[in-house]
């Protein structure tokens, strides 16, 4: 079992004791400075071994506070904080994991395929905005029939909201979210509900505001350079700190907070030229926990460049992770309905592709005419469960200009066969929050950066990221209306429309889950054809003896059915999704999804 051996650790069968670790480059001196009943001490630390630093404190104060002092010269947090309670810039916490008293000890966890998975920002799923506000809305999401919750990331961000995608301190949750027993809390409640837990990680680049790493020592290389910056080191002099610190970031997630898998952000942004590469070991370390403990454990990577060697075994050469988020499904789903065709969407957009991304990348080595050159390789003999989907997420939302979710931009019938696209397909479905009724405040980039040259930086970079789209200026980030407006819309608000979005979602995630032919992610037992006249689309997908067939009217035209289907498990016009016609048609309208199952004299 992997042991923390940096950072603050408590003498296990010595409770009164407390060991300090902590790496600082060429250092002429660091002191560990300790804060309790407003008093401040300094205790010399000692090179245990080059440039590593070590103090031990016996009986501490409860909720201690603690910093290191660099050179006599300037305190700052450690690197390997477990708690920021006050702020990025301000004095870590020690931190007593073995005093939350877990009521899941005996969860072992799900398999991927199984999934149905939920997207959420801890700051905006709520009016609250904390880990305690968002356990209480669990029961809400077992209803809808959600059974894992992904938390985009958690750590420690300047001032009162972020994505959480510029964290720093890799160990230490954000303190306007709760504290580490509140997070366990919820982590602890969903496993109490058979929900698993996915928790964005980012190693690609930290947090430009609070990051003090490089002060500690080369985290960062100027060997790579990335759209952050400095690279972060896995491949340059000293390298094995920062592999350290995040393998051991990967184990601490999954062990000591019990979480059942990590989503690795932008991983085609981590410059490793080492062998193993960084994502390897990763991955076993993943799977040397997961076979430790009996519990199913798992990596999804995101990545934009369709590198089947991403999920492919460290056996065969690949990186071993388990999954990977699959752009291609969303960009052509989301072109054929809203009909754009701007920056990278221009890649995308014939009916016809349906075919190919229902059972593989869509691109697999063709040109790109977005990045001028050839895209993605080959990954059809990869099964579904490797392949996560959605038609929303907080990237293809929120990093729109203003921040618009599907339900602005297109009408009522299309967001019902967009789900049903997603739920049909033979992939890992993921949604985000709020799509499940068609929420319509959008989710805006927000930042609250304290640092006045960084808030105006952001802003152009915003609008500098947007130059390939006709989209109009996006709202400044740093004002809080652009938190404010991207919180969820709360029940009470629901219109009729809300709640028969709701029992479509609910109705075709149970179908999803209890149907033979949905729950097996078999992309081999699928066929995907479009009749040449009337471009209805019609998918089949098998298991053994039984079949399900789903048409699909993506156009804006009614289409003659010949004869109508019998045996219907899902019709998108149903009464009680507010359809357009009760009872059934000969004709398929505009955006109507009809899901049956074929009489055995039917094709």
């Amino acid at each position: 079992m992997r042991i923390l051996d940096m950072g603050p650790r408590i003498i296990e069968g010595l409770p009164n004791m407390i060991e300090f670790t902590v790496f600082a480059y060429d250092k002429k001196g660091v002191n560990l400075v300790l804060e309790s009943s407003d008093q401040t001490e300094r205790y010399p630390m000692e090179e245990t071994k080059p440039h590593v630093y070590q103090a031990v404190i016996e009986n501490p104060a409860p909720n201690l506070l603690y910093s290191y002092e660099l050179e006599n010269q300037r305190e700052y947090p450690d690197p390997y904080s477990h708690f920021q309670p006050f702020s990025v810039h301000g004095r870590s916490q020690v931190i007593d994991h073995s005093s939350y008293n877990w009521q899941t000890s005996d969860w072992q966890g799900k398999n991927p395929e199984e999934l149905i998975v939920m997207e959420i920002h801890i700051a905006t799923f709520t009016e609250e905005g904390t880990f305690k506000a968002a356990a209480k809305k669990l029961d809400y999401l077992c209803h809808l029939g959600v059974n894992a919750l992904e938390l985009m990331p958690v750590t420690p961000t300047p001032g009162r909201w972020n994505w959480g995608y510029d964290g720093t301190c890799l160990f230490s949750v954000n303190c306007n979210y709760g504290t580490p027993d509140d997070l366990k809390y919820l982590i602890d409640s969903c496993h109490q509900r058979q929900m698993t837990v996915i928790l964005d990680v980012v190693y690609n680049h930290f947090g430009p505001e609070g990051t003090y790493l490089s002060s500690f020592g080369p985290y960062f290389t100027d060997k790579h350079h990335t759209p952050w910056g400095p690279a972060v080191n896995f491949d340059d002099n000293y390298c094995e700190y920062t592999r350290k610190m995040v393998l051991d970031n990967v184990f601490f997630w999954l062990d000591t907070y019990r979480f059942d898998g990590l989503r690795l952000d932008a991983v085609h942004a981590l410059k490793d030229t080492s062998h193993p590469h960084i994502l390897q070991d990763i991955s076993t370390v993943v799977t040397s926990l997961a076979a430790q403990t009996n519990r199913k454990l798992f990596v999804i990577a995101e990545s934009d460049q369709n590198d089947r060697m991403l999920i492919s075994s460290v056996r065969e050469g690949g990186k071993g992770i388990d999954a990977q988020w699959m752009d291609d499904f969303h960009h052509t789903v989301h072109t054929l309905l809203t009909g754009e065709r701007e920056g990278y969407y221009q890649d995308y957009g014939r009916l016809e592709d349906l075919k190919k991304v229902y059972q593989n990348f869509l691109y697999t080595g063709e040109f790109s005419t977005y990045l001028q050159k050839n895209r993605g390789t080959d990954a059809s003999l990869y099964p579904g469960k490797q392949f996560v989907v959605s038609i929303q997420n907080h990237d293809q939302v929120g990093n729109r200009a203003h921040g618009e979710r599907l339900s602005s931009l297109v009408e009522f019938p299309f967001l019902k066969l967009a789900a049903g696209m997603m739920f049909f397909s033979p992939y890992v479905p993921l949604l985000f929050m709020g799509e499940e009724y068609g929420e319509k405040n959008p989710f805006l980039f927000f930042t609250d950066y304290q640092d006045p040259a960084l808030r105006k930086a952001v802003f152009a970079g915003r609008k500098d990221e947007f130059k390939h789209f006709s989209w109009t200026e996006p709202p400044d980030p740093q004002s809080p209306s652009s938190f404010y407006s991207s919180r969820l819309s709360p029940l009470s608000s629901w219109s009729e429309q809300n709640e028969a979005l709701f029992n479509f979602y609910r109705d075709f995630i149970n179908l999803r889950r209890s149907h033979p032919v949905l729950a097996s992610l078999n992309k081999f037992a699928l066929n995907v054809s479009i009749a040449p006249t009337t471009r209805l689309v019609t998918i089949q997908r098998w298991n053994k003896q039984t079949s399900l067939i789903g048409l699909f009217n993506l156009t804006q035209e009614e289409i003659k059915l010949e004869p109508p289907p019998s045996r219907q498990l899902i019709n998108s016009e149903w009464e009680r999704y507010k359809g357009r016609q009760p009872n059934p048609s000969t004709f398929l309208l505009p955006g109507q999804i009809i899901v049956y199952e074929p009489q055995s004299d039917e094709p």
